[in-house]
């Protein structure tokens, strides 16, 4: 990748999925660099009122929009408008997404279950980062452009309860791939962050059974990651400031796939 862009201008940035959890950590991440932040969800609410305070508090301008990105009929207004929010975009995270409604024995697993999952954590972020793609693409760089996919430890860590879901952040992590091979000449970087247990709304319902592991030395860094763990690696990412990497995987977990006897 090279270097052609600016240097120093505020960052304006779409966080899918940011009114809560680890999309409003990566939001407050940015807003502390004093980026332009647009906050993207499915759902408008007390939480997002909480998440657009705390981006001005930390010195970040923000407007919210409200769509549901596995709605790809919504997704041209969405990328429209994110854009326009702040005469531009610089940065795209694919935060949003679901894990399965109710955890099970995968042969129990049902087609609605498994296209939900997928609509929301695949299909739908493989064809918004498309849409802002072909934007960057046809529109000179003055920046650093960059895309950072949210997928996870269940990427490679099997987990037979919740089948669907490792299926859906495994095709995310190809997905990076893909587009790190395919927007590298433009000098746009992708990359994915790959999260291990974090303290969130979506691991609370396993919240003693990984209290129990992370005591039995599941992971070397002895406790739960937390959102805030992510916010600051995703502004690193984004930075620009590595120019000769692109498809990388950064892993977010406290050593849990480090292998170990």
């Amino acid at each position: 990748m090279t270097d052609t862009h600016a240097r120093g201008a505020v960052q304006r940035v779409c966080v899918t999925g940011g009114r809560r959890g680890i999309g409003r950590a990566i939001a407050y991440a940015f807003a502390e660099k004093g980026a332009a932040i647009v906050i993207n969800d499915v759902v408008d609410d007390e939480a997002t009122g909480e998440t657009m305070e705390g981006i001005a508090e930390r010195g970040g301008k923000a407007r919210f929009l409200k769509s549901d990105i596995g709605d790809l009929a919504a997704q041209e207004s969405l990328v429209r408008d994110a854009f326009a929010a702040f005469g531009g975009l610089d940065v795209l995270v694919n935060n949003a997404g679901i894990s399965v409604a109710q955890r099970g024995d995968m042969l129990d697993a049902t087609p609605a279950s498994f296209d939900r999952l997928i609509k929301v954590n695949l299909r739908g972020p493989f064809f918004l980062t498309q849409a802002v793609a072909l934007r960057w693409l046809a529109e000179p760089a003055t920046r650093p452009r960059s895309i950072i996919n949210l997928a996870s430890a269940n990427a490679e860590f099997a987990s037979i309860d919740r089948a669907e879901y490792c299926i859906s952040k495994t095709g995310v992590a190809m997905m990076t791939k893909l587009y790190a091979i395919r927007l590298a000449q433009a000098g746009i970087g992708v990359f994915e962050l790959r999260p291990g247990v974090i303290r969130t709304d979506m691991t609370a319902v396993v919240k003693e059974r990984y209290d129990r592991l992370i005591e039995g030395g599941l992971t070397p860094i002895k406790r739960w990651g937390e959102p805030s763990d992510l916010g600051p690696v995703a502004v690193a990412l984004a930075s620009g400031d590595f120019h000769f990497c692109t498809g990388q995987v950064m892993h977010v977990d406290g050593g849990l796939q480090i292998p170990r006897l």
